[in-house]
């Protein structure tokens, strides 16, 4: 299957906070639009990693995706080396996305960043052609791959962003999509301890960025991403 955009998180639920109105946009245009979750978050506090993985296929099914893994790397503790770049090249190359989205360059949580890197590596390896790889399934050898873009969600450091995309139509989407990872997020009745994300002021950031970035542009809500190289127009009618 070839994937029209392939977003990548460091933990499950990171696309749904910073990019998932996006992505049910895309979805809604008719492309197929698939996400691939490094670990399974398993050092987060609340919840638990089978737990993650279950409400991860919920948002996948909310958002339509047409793809939803996880490549089991170890929460906390991957790194930016040969190991991790080829498994992201191998899906790469196996889905030939025409867009990559990755995490926030820089972030509070330093899985956040460090999966950047993972991904802009692999993003150049990727078409090389003497970085070999095989189909994990087939064990065939994989055709280079060179996607026409990489972008970065934003997440909860509030970074200026290249620019924005309007999501208004898909804002319920994208709620109902971060909801699905219900055992992360604010409940008066949960006895899990109290968390960065579980706090009920941090769903009111979420939102409230959303509106800022909205309001600059004529809109109600928004998300906001950042570019590795000037992304380039064909005319000017393609500013909103």
């Amino acid at each position: 299957m070839k994937l029209d955009i392939l977003a990548f998180a460091a933990h499950p639920d990171d696309t749904e906070l910073a990019c998932s109105g996006t992505l049910a946009l895309h979805v809604s245009k008719g492309d197929k639009v698939g996400v691939i979750d490094f670990t399974e978050g398993e050092m987060g506090t609340r919840g638990t990693p089978e737990l993650r993985l279950q409400e991860a296929q919920e948002s996948a099914k909310i958002l339509n995706l047409s793809v939803r893994e996880n490549l089991g790397f170890e929460d906390v503790y991957f790194k930016n080396d040969r190991i991790h770049q080829l498994k992201v090249v191998q899906k790469i190359r196996q889905y030939q996305p025409t867009i990559i989205i990755a995490n926030a360059i820089s972030d509070r949580h330093p899985d956040h960043g460090r999966a950047a890197e993972v991904v802009k590596s692999a993003f150049f390896l990727a078409g090389l052609q003497k970085f070999e790889t095989v189909d994990p399934l087939t064990n065939e050898p994989q055709n280079i791959w060179r996607p026409k873009r990489l972008l970065h969600y934003i997440q909860s450091i509030p970074l200026q962003p290249d620019f924005v995309v309007d999501i208004t139509a898909h804002w319920d989407t994208k709620m109902k999509a971060i909801m699905a990872f219900a055992s992360q997020f604010y409940d008066p009745n949960s006895k899990e301890p109290d968390t960065y994300i579980s706090d009920p002021k941090f769903m009111k950031m979420i939102e409230a960025r959303s509106l800022e970035l909205g309001q600059v542009i004529g809109t109600n809500y928004a998300e906001g991403f950042m570019v590795d190289r000037y992304l380039g127009l064909k005319d000017l009618d393609g500013i909103v």
